[in-house]
């Protein structure tokens, strides 16, 4: 007689969880959260602090000096020095009076020189850029050149600059009037309506290395198909330049040419170093304007909202042009 025997078969796993009646189980099976860590914290204390000392407080100190009758007889003890609110704003912004046409004169002067040397520094640069973008024979050289004005210190490269420009000792004269006898007489370079020029091709020259620089970096993404396709499609060069290479380096001259508008309107050793502190009437930056106003007449009162002033035409500025940029950038 055959008995049937049934095989064992592997053990069935208990689902159920032997912690789920104790009240202790969800306390014990909830993952921690962990701390949040005060190195991040830490580590940003000293930038705060240096940002802080810096910039933050010797700004809030103009502000207040902008709000006193700050002149020489005050200037050793600021406690005794009256506060006069704004007034010494309403005068620095009279246009009719005297000091009030000596400022918009400056800043006119300041827009114009700034517009030109941006946008000649930007040209320069991108001209540059371009003709350096595909690697031929002597191209390190040429960039390692190109780089020389942005690498020299400025004091050095203006104060040659300086020798440069003289009437009677200068290499532009010696070589304008007694190599290449195309002027008949040594021109001041330094003073009247040529103290203007003369700033602006040291500006270019210091400024545009930079432009090169970034736009050099910024063409280095553009994919070189799509040269090749506008090639295929009969595109010549301006056509691909304006049509390829322009678009492309859109973000990069979006704030290139914010950063130079900024840099060269608030630029002061320039002309301070070129024409030694005293700069003539048609190169008087704003820069040097607020300078001579401050520490040549020691009226700091003045010279502080002036630059106050200044500070919140810069931020206008900066704030108008990033507003309209990402207004086309998120039409487009």
């Amino acid at each position: 007689m055959a008995t049937s025997t049934t095989a064992p078969g592997p053990a069935r796993p208990d689902r159920r969880d032997p912690g789920a009646g104790s009240p202790a189980s969800g306390s014990a099976r909830r993952p921690r959260r962990p701390r949040r860590s005060l190195l991040p914290y830490l580590l940003l204390v000293p930038a705060i602090v240096l940002e802080l000392a810096i910039h933050v407080i010797p700004m809030v100190v103009g502000v207040w000096m902008s709000l006193l009758e700050l002149t020489q007889f005050h200037i050793r003890d600021w406690s005794t020095a009256p506060f006069v609110g704004l007034e010494n704003y309403r005068a620095t912004l009279d246009f009719n009076s005297a000091a009030g046409r000596e400022l918009l004169h400056s800043f006119w002067v300041t827009l114009v020189y700034t517009l030109l040397s941006v946008g000649l520094a930007w040209l320069l640069g991108m001209a540059g850029a371009v003709v350096l973008q595909r690697p031929f024979r002597g191209r390190a050289i040429l960039r390692a050149l190109f780089l020389t004005p942005y690498a020299l210190p400025v004091y050095t490269a203006v104060i040659t600059w300086s020798f440069l420009l003289q009437r009677d000792t200068g290499l532009v004269n010696h070589v304008l009037v007694d190599q290449l006898g195309l002027l008949d007489q040594r021109p001041f370079w330094l003073i009247g309506d040529n103290s203007f020029w003369s700033l602006l091709v040291v500006s270019v020259w210091r400024n545009w290395p930079f432009a090169f620089l970034c736009l050099m970096a910024g063409l280095q993404n553009v994919p070189g198909e799509m040269y090749e396709a506008a090639a295929i499609d009969g595109a010549g060069f301006w056509r691909r330049l304006r049509s390829v290479t322009l678009p492309m380096l859109r973000p990069v001259n979006l704030v290139l040419l914010l950063v130079l508008f900024l840099w060269t309107f608030n630029d002061f050793n320039t002309p301070f170093v070129l024409f030694g502190g005293s700069a003539p009437e048609q190169a008087d930056l704003i820069s040097i304007h607020i300078y001579r106003s401050s520490f040549k007449t020691w009226d700091f009162g003045s010279g502080s909202a002036m630059s106050v002033a200044l500070l919140l035409f810069l931020l206008v500025v900066s704030a108008g042009y990033l507003l309209i940029t990402n207004r086309r950038r998120d039409h487009a």
